[in-house]
């Protein structure tokens, strides 16, 4: 387990406190509209921190090849129809170039300033001539709206239960997950970036912000630097 990091409920967790079996059960939102609508038809995606598929899937039916990238190798056991590779992010190095590498998921708010740094350098080193970056950032008040929770029409409840200082600008979040038949918690760090922390670490890392795909700004299409 990530210091830091922990979660509760059945079946196996990760090393971030991602539940598995968990994963398994939340349904796909807007993402594969809003990716498939930001880069070529047929495009080669690398997807880093994939989980179980929940985006995997939808993209491979939309005609993408997906070669997806995890930690953890219970989660890519889940995966059907894609490349799979377990490894780290921050430490990712195929000697390979991708249409579109995405970044979801919020990863790039890690709590360790280096390992978000080595996530945004995997994702500049992987990103083909002409390609681009797609990453998920936190909405504005993700920190400061709590406890706050959102019942999804199939049943279950999901919650940002607590947002608490940990130190050096990270604040411990706990998110709970409540089905009739179960329930799961993860406990993870976050680092809260703005909009100019934000495109001063992609730019660090070679990059710089092409578009901001949705009114939000929680979807970014970023680009090489010339």
């Amino acid at each position: 387990m990530r210091e830091g990091y922990e979660g509760t409920g059945p079946g196996s967790i990760t090393p971030d406190g991602c539940a598995v079996e968990l994963y398994e059960r939340l349904p796909v939102g807007d993402e594969p509209e809003i990716i498939a609508a930001a880069v070529p038809a047929g495009a080669h995606i690398l997807e880093l921190g994939s989980g179980v598929g929940r985006v995997t899937h939808p993209l491979l039916e939309r005609g993408f090849t997906v070669t997806a990238v995890d930690e953890s190798a219970d989660m890519l056991a889940r995966i059907r129809g894609a490349r799979t590779i377990c490894a780290s992010i921050e430490d990712l190095d195929l000697g390979e170039k991708f249409d579109v590498v995405m970044l979801a998921s919020f990863l790039v708010h890690a709590g360790d300033e280096e390992v978000r740094r080595g996530m945004l350098r995997t994702c500049a080193r992987h990103v083909a001539e002409g390609g681009c970056v797609l990453i998920q950032r936190e909405g504005p008040d993700y920190h400061t709206n709590v406890p706050r929770e959102r019942v999804d029409p199939s049943g279950f409840t999901v919650r940002i239960a607590a947002v608490e200082p940990a130190g050096d600008g990270v604040d411990s979040v706990r998110a709970e997950y409540v089905f009739p038949d179960a329930v799961w918690t993860q406990t993870f760090l976050s680092r809260p970036l703005t909009k100019e922390r934000f495109e001063s670490a992609l730019a660090e890392a070679g990059l710089e912000v092409d578009t901001y795909l949705t009114p939000d700004g929680i979807w970014v299409r970023a680009v090489p630097m010339a």
